[in-house]
């Protein structure tokens, strides 16, 4: 007897992130191990235009939070960020910051919509849509303009971010036009140890020093 509980309603799950169309209709940063995905890359970005939006997906290996800025240079500094944060109730909430020399201020003027996101795998993933145009403010850029893009992921205490996990995070080698899709990989520090041209000139005199000393 009495009235049974009532359903809640079906919850979509979270569409997973498509590395195949990387270059081909959308954009992609990968940060890691050479040919990672966005589940298995340090730091991972994608950006494609729909219509007057322009949809970012982001993930990275943390518990905490992932962000990507948009600079006038490639510093820390004057720059509009959008980070998705992990919080203490298991939510990937969507929040904007402004980056006040190394310190991030958060703005409750926040232009994503469409916001979705998820903690699995020890990784934050989201995803969300902010406009191309916004009227004049100091703290949101115009998507249409071309900025350098600031890749940085770390922990987050009781849902504030808190500094990034390495000294000094990725940033885009050129300025990025969301008018064109590139698929551009950057290795991490444990995979970029002997690809430096100074690291292979190194080798080559070692080998060369080894050779000519030995009797």
């Amino acid at each position: 007897s009495g009235y049974p509980f009532p359903t809640a309603p079906p919850v979509d799950p979270f569409a997973r992130i498509r590395v195949d169309d990387c270059g081909k209709t959308k954009g992609c940063f990968r940060y890691g191990k050479p040919g990672c995905t966005a589940e298995t890359c340090d730091y991972f970005l994608s950006y494609r235009r729909i219509g007057a939006d322009v949809e970012f997906e982001l993930s990275a290996d943390t518990d905490g939070w992932v962000a990507v800025g948009f600079s006038s240079d490639k510093k820390m500094g004057g720059d509009d960020v959008m980070a998705c944060v992990h919080d203490d109730n298991g939510r990937v909430r969507i929040q904007h910051f402004y980056n006040v020399g190394q310190w991030a201020k958060e703005i409750q003027r926040n232009p994503a919509r469409d916001e979705e996101g998820v903690f699995e795998n020890n990784r934050v993933t989201c995803r969300f849509k902010r406009p191309v145009y916004v009227p004049r403010d100091e703290t949101i850029v115009d998507l249409h303009l071309s900025w350098y893009y600031l890749f940085a992921w770390g922990p987050a205490i009781q849902g504030s971010i808190t500094r990034h996990d390495i000294d000094s995070p990725p940033v885009s080698e050129n300025v990025v036009s969301i008018y064109r899709y590139e698929d551009i990989f950057m290795p991490s520090a444990a995979y970029q140890t002997f690809s430096s041209p100074f690291c292979l000139l190194l080798i080559v005199a070692l080998t060369f020093y080894l050779l000519m000393g030995t009797p």
